[in-house]
């Protein structure tokens, strides 16, 4: 009843009324990286939904797109600007999400989306977080983030899938915000952004 009834309507009003109160943060941060940015100050792209479903997922640009003499993206350590950095450290990056759910392609609970080229290499066990929507937030990132293993990840991603409730969305939701207030678990030790994924 939660799962495929209440939730995609509380996910609808909750997104709307995000995004009308916050409306006014949304535009102080797409104008500030506009300029930071080279007036890019949103990142698009494609992402896995529920049952693989592939949509554009939208998030704050917190990297430029320097190139070193080669013509090749430098690192992302080194393409993190000082406005990117604040709004990933903040977690507002993940704002624009709210988009996405209102267009009913992500949760505002659930496993996060992660690249379309991983879908090939996913286990049985692993492709089992595509049963549900992905989330702005969900129980990986309130238990480590990107600072714990892939393995961790996925164990808690598939947790989610089997233990889905009103209770435990109310529960990660009230943990998010204490990591957003904490800044816990942005980043893997020693790096800007995680490990890529390479298969087990």
């Amino acid at each position: 009843m939660y799962k495929n009834g209440l939730k995609p309507l509380l996910d609808f009003v909750a997104a709307l009324v995000g995004l009308l109160l916050l409306s006014p943060i949304f535009i102080c941060i797409t104008v500030f990286l506009y300029f930071s940015n080279d007036g890019k100050p949103f990142f698009f792209q494609q992402r896995p939904g529920k049952n693989g479903k592939i949509f554009k997922i939208i998030k704050f640009k917190t990297m430029n797109d320097k190139k070193d003499r080669h013509g090749h993206l430098l690192p992302d350590a080194d393409r993190l600007t000082k406005v990117g950095l604040f709004v990933r450290k903040t977690s507002l990056d993940e704002l624009p999400q709210l988009l996405n759910v209102l267009c009913g392609d992500m949760s505002l609970i659930g496993p996060r989306p992660l690249l379309t080229h991983y879908l090939h290499l996913y286990n049985d066990f692993q492709n089992r977080r595509h049963e549900v929507k992905p989330g702005i937030t969900g129980w990986a990132q309130v238990n480590g983030r990107n600072a714990i293993s892939w393995d961790k990840k996925f164990e808690y991603d598939v947790w989610y899938v089997d233990h889905l409730t009103f209770w435990l969305d109310i529960k990660i939701l009230l943990k998010t915000v204490m990591k957003v207030i904490k800044s816990d678990g942005i980043n893997a030790a020693d790096a800007a952004t995680i490990e890529p994924f390479n298969g087990q």
